[in-house]
């Protein structure tokens, strides 16, 4: 039997850091499966998702302040690699006996990075003795825990990387997972592909063959329902779900009047006529702007937008005979997010449309086959499923659509203004050749 693509996996803890994510989109760009977990997370959860490698990201508190944000001890001593990015580097220091001062200057932006022991660890394949890297920091190590060594300074930073070549722990200042670290790639990949020895199989070819084994062996013979709005998630989802279960797969398309110019046409031209895939199409434009009228608060259309999606979407679902269930465009930053709500660790934006909402509604059992993907793997996936590009890569919208550009009351004159204009705009960054 063939290695499973998510048998290599790293773990990405969670300090807070708006970078988490990108830290652990960045691990998946190697080829190797990455989840996020909070700081808090027990050690038992973490060795039962049992990682090749650990990162700890960056995050805006400091170590020096007593009840800030800490790993458990024990985790240092799994034999498991372990990489501390900034916050989590001084996290290292502080939690094995190294010592953390206010730096006498922030240093925030591009930074220059000496380099020493380059032959090996996470400098391997760096010919140069500096490189350019990216800095946001007001604290620095200035003390080495016993054991450890250090591997690079900056001007402000006396040991901006520091590794223990035994129990293989690394840390570094600067910030490996953002493009304004030119060989930020390179170090990541030197840990997780050969500190971590981390095979790269996880792709789209192999996903999409893992996912479609997954969802013929979940639904077998029974049918499914999605809603598709036209977006990139529900666009991948029917196209992966017809390539797992074919014409048990039954979509409904719910316009809602909001849209831009044409496009109810060419989702039902893409779906229907390319892929063959059942779609209903429900011309809803009229039932949205009545449910619309007088509402002005914006955030008091979004909910008017959604409960009303939701009511055309039910009437229509009970229309599909024997659907055992329900298919949703979740993604895994919506999981995040949902997850860090619940823990008060994160701010609510919005809420979201995928996460929760429908189901009971239906009272069907879920499936999700994008729920640990991030937007641009689901992008990869699409386009390995044979889905245009002008889908996949169009501007994001968000469900409400034109709704949430329509300042104050929503009219069916407005809509209609808008929507031409935006296609003169969008029409015009395609043929200037900005559109991308």
């Amino acid at each position: 039997m063939s290695k499973d693509i998510i048998e290599d996996r790293i773990l990405v803890i969670d300090f807070g850091s708006q970078y988490t994510q990108l830290i652990a989109r960045r691990v998946r760009e190697i080829g190797v499966y990455c989840e996020i977990y909070h700081y808090k997370t027990s050690l038992s959860v973490i060795k039962k998702f049992n990682p090749q490698g650990i990162i700890l990201s960056g995050g805006p508190e400091t170590v020096k302040q007593k009840g800030s944000p800490k790993v458990a001890d024990k985790l240092f001593d799994l034999g498991i690699p372990i990489l501390g990015i900034c916050y989590g580097m001084q996290a290292i220091a502080k939690q094995l006996g190294g010592k953390v001062e206010l730096a006498e200057k922030r240093e925030f932006g591009q930074a220059d990075l000496v380099l020493k022991n380059l032959a090996k660890g996470l400098f391997k394949g760096i010919k140069k003795k500096s490189i350019s890297v990216w800095m946001s920091h007001g604290d620095h190590v200035s003390r080495l825990p016993k054991g450890f060594k250090s591997s690079a300074k900056s001007v402000n930073s006396p040991i901006a990387a520091l590794f223990n070549p035994d129990k293989k722990i690394f840390g570094l200042q600067f910030h490996p997972e953002v493009t304004h670290t030119p060989q930020g790639k390179q170090i990541l990949k030197n840990f997780v592909r050969d500190i971590c020895n981390c095979s790269g199989l996880w792709n789209a070819k192999n996903i999409i063959s893992k996912s479609v084994e997954e969802i013929k062996e979940k639904v077998g013979s029974d049918k499914v329902l999605l809603g598709l709005s036209g977006g990139v998630d529900s666009a991948v989802v029917a196209a992966l779900l017809s390539e797992a279960i074919g014409n048990q797969l039954t979509c409904v398309f719910v316009d809602n009047g909001l849209l831009r110019l044409n496009e109810g046409d060419q989702v039902m031209k893409t779906f229907k006529d390319k892929f063959g895939i059942k779609v209903k199409r429900t011309n809803a434009g009229n039932q949205f702007l009545k449910d619309l009228k007088g509402k002005k608060d914006p955030e008091h259309k979004r909910k008017a937008i959604g409960k009303t999606f939701i009511d055309v979407f039910l009437k229509e679902a009970k229309k599909s005979k024997k659907i055992k269930w329900l298919a949703q465009g979740t993604i895994y930053p919506d999981v995040i997010e949902s997850a860090g709500n619940k823990n008060g660790t994160a701010h609510v934006i919005k809420s979201h449309h995928n996460v929760g909402g429908l189901p009971d509604y239906l009272k069907l059992p879920v499936i999700e086959p994008l729920k640990d993907l991030f937007k641009d793997e689901v992008r990869k996936i699409g386009l390995e499923l044979g889905l245009p590009r002008e889908i996949l890569f169009r501007h994001p919208f968000p469900g409400p659509g034109l709704g949430v550009r329509i300042l104050g009351e929503i009219k069916r004159e407005y809509i209609r203004i808008l929507q031409l204009a935006d296609d003169i705009f969008i029409s015009e960054l395609v043929e200037e050749g900005y559109y991308d």
